[in-house]
């Protein structure tokens, strides 16, 4: 037993109903300190070369990180781990809510699960007990529905609840987990990797001990600077907790950073229909927060009049609101906030599925489709009905062409053939984020470099470059120029800060602003487990687990070539102001990047680089 860690990982096998468990051991504790890091290395260690993401062969991993259920701040987090079938990457995602807590309150840091089971099936965990259930009478049920159901059935109220809905049923190649109705683990097709093992849900409730704290004084000292150093940051305290994710809207749209129209456009004049402001004032809206959260960014919501008047639910939050509103040429709330309603009740990951109509609709406007490929929608910039029709066609997979968009926009470019991959908008065949990359090249490397593809939050880059902030841990203490390639430095450090987000188990929100610093976290797990640790060795851990993930992907045969983002924005320089006629050098950034990593011309981590890592017998088992 270690403190700060339950001390045990979960295994269930579908196949056979087996049920097992086994103890956590020092190495991974020492070297991958938990979250992310178990999830990267088991995988990196168990999964073989070259699987199909839905087959039995693939895992899927929910893991805690040693903050979880303490009293630090934001330490609610589930890491959801796979292999993933939309990209054939290293799935990593990352859902808020109070899951997580209770797997380790009922004993354990991780639970893996493998293979597959014919018929639907849902796991409940209560402390030791486990069991396998069957899921045939809630197999098709939203998300909602679902959970409502398992805890009636289970008499317990207070369990919290993983599923999926008819998106991840129906393998729908981005589908969603959802926990708790309101958060979503959604890049990469987990809910697509939970519905090929027929695995409808999983139930858990704990009521062990809270996790074991080392010294209790010197932890909640650290408590108190972390919670400090939220509310002296002016963003988290005057955005972020009174107006949630759709407080960024307005900042980044000024920044030219909120694509518009298959990002054909950098900027829109879209605040007065879409940030926060009317936001607030169109929708029925109450404050919201995951697990020991100081923030409360969730927004629950109602549409109070209109077409969709009386819906209710979760959202929107910023990436949706570009999602389905700015990057379609959408200006209404009304019809977003309903879109967003149904891929939440069934399982699809929002970022995703509004990318791929994005590239639909760009398809549509350059004569590459027409309303019989389309199954007769009118996929037309801003019209709001179709979108909301052709979001509950993609979940349901309904009609020829919902089906087709359902295996992701690379996929489904592939095979219509002609022109249509120019204007797929990914990396690594994930789509892209709402975060743009010609006014900030330190974002425009995040996606880039992500192991699960396209990806805005690790690091945040804008965060630096576009919104101006400094920081001593990052190297960072003069304005850097987003709009430069050069000095890219400090990508490095941030990437560790996000990264160690993810293996202490807490929420990217806190880093990504640069709020709780490094030494803060460092000092709530060095307390929290009693295992001294500098930021410098928390960044460390955080560098360990990026290679690795490299590593898993360079065997999965992606390279180099893979580390591009679309030729749009290298050759059609940005069209609006800020950034104006801005592009992406992006030779010039991988050459930076790879140097500052320690890889190899070809991004390729080096022997010297896995040896100061310890990785030269994990690079030898996944390099050969």
């Amino acid at each position: 037993m270690f403190d700060c860690y339950a001390g045990k990982i979960l295994h269930v096998d579908l196949s056979n109903g087996e049920i097992w468990s086994v103890p956590l051991s020092e190495n991974w504790v020492r070297n991958y300190i938990g979250g992310e890091g178990f999830g990267a290395i088991y995988l990196a260690e168990s999964l073989a070369k070259g699987i199909d993401g839905l087959s039995a062969e693939n895992k899927l991993l929910f893991a805690c990180g040693p903050l979880t259920d303490t009293k630090a701040p934001c330490c609610g987090r589930t890491v959801v781990m796979f292999k993933s079938p939309l990209t054939g990457t290293i799935g990593a995602s990352n859902v808020g809510g109070a899951w997580a807590p209770q797997l380790k309150r009922a004993g354990f840091d991780m639970l893996v699960v493998h293979g597959q089971t014919p018929n639907p099936t849902y796991l409940s965990i209560n402390n030791d007990e486990i069991t396998l259930h069957s899921a045939e009478k809630i197999w098709g049920k939203t998300t909602k529905e679902t959970t409502e159901i398992i805890r009636q059935e289970l008499g317990n109220p207070e369990a919290e609840i993983a599923c999926i809905g008819e998106a991840g049923e129906k393998l729908v190649r981005f589908a969603t987990i959802m926990v708790g109705n309101e958060h979503a683990a959604g890049r990469g097709g987990g809910g697509a990797v939970m519905g090929a093992k027929k695995l409808k849900a999983i139930a858990v409730y704990g009521t062990k001990a809270r996790t074991q704290i080392h010294n209790n004084d010197q932890f909640n000292n650290a408590v108190k600077k972390a919670i400090q150093e939220l509310h002296n940051e002016a963003f988290i305290r005057e955005e972020l907790m009174k107006y949630g994710t759709p407080s960024f809207f307005d900042a980044m749209n000024s920044l030219g950073l909120v694509p518009a129209y298959n990002w054909q456009r950098t900027t829109t004049n879209f605040n007065d229909s879409l940030g926060h402001k009317a936001y607030h004032e169109k929708l029925e809206v109450k404050q919201d927060r995951c697990y020991n959260c100081p923030i409360g960014c969730v927004r629950l919501t109602r549409i109070p009049k209109g077409k969709y008047e009386g819906r209710s639910g979760s959202g929107p939050e910023y990436e949706t609101l570009a999602a389905f509103g700015q990057k379609l040429g959408n200006k209404d709330l009304y019809s977003i906030t309903a879109a967003n309603y149904i891929a939440n009740d069934l399982g699809l990951d929002i970022i995703s599925a509004g990318q791929v109509i994005a590239t639909a609709m760009e398809w549509y406007e350059k004569g590459i489709i027409d309303q019989n490929k389309t199954d007769g929608l009118v996929l037309s910039w801003g019209n709001s009905d179709a979108i909301v029709e052709i979001v509950e066609r993609i979940a349901r997979r309904q009609g020829d062409f919902a089906t087709l968009l359902g295996e992701g926009s690379l996929r489904a470019a592939q095979s219509i053939g002609g022109d249509a991959e120019k204007y797929v908008m990914h990396v690594k065949g994930q789509e892209m984020a709402a975060d743009g990359v010609r006014s900030s090249k330190g974002e425009a490397l995040s996606h880039m470099l992500s192991p699960r593809g396209a990806d805005h939050l690790r690091p945040y880059g804008a965060t630096v470059d576009a919104f101006g902030y400094l920081e001593e841990e990052l190297g960072v203490t003069e304005r850097v120029d987003p709009f430069s390639e050069e000095n890219k430095d400090w990508f490095k450090p941030f990437e560790e800060l996000s990264m160690a987000a993810n293996l202490l188990g807490v929420c990217l929100f806190a880093s990504i602003t640069l709020a709780i610093k490094g030494r803060t976290w460092a000092e709530l797990f060095s307390s929290g487990s009693g295992r001294k640790y500098s930021y410098i060795d928390l960044f460390k851990a955080s560098e360990r687990v990026i290679n690795i993930e490299r590593l898993f992907n360079i065997r999965e045969g992606f390279s180099k070539k893979d580390d591009y983002l679309p030729q749009r924005f290298s050759t059609e320089p940005a069209p609006d102001e800020p950034g104006k006629g801005q592009v992406v050098d992006q030779g010039r950034l991988l050459e930076l990047a790879y140097k500052i990593k320690g890889w190899d011309s070809q991004g390729v981590p080096t022997k010297e680089k896995l040896s100061e890592l310890y990785l030269t017998e994990i690079g030898k088992k996944l390099l050969g």
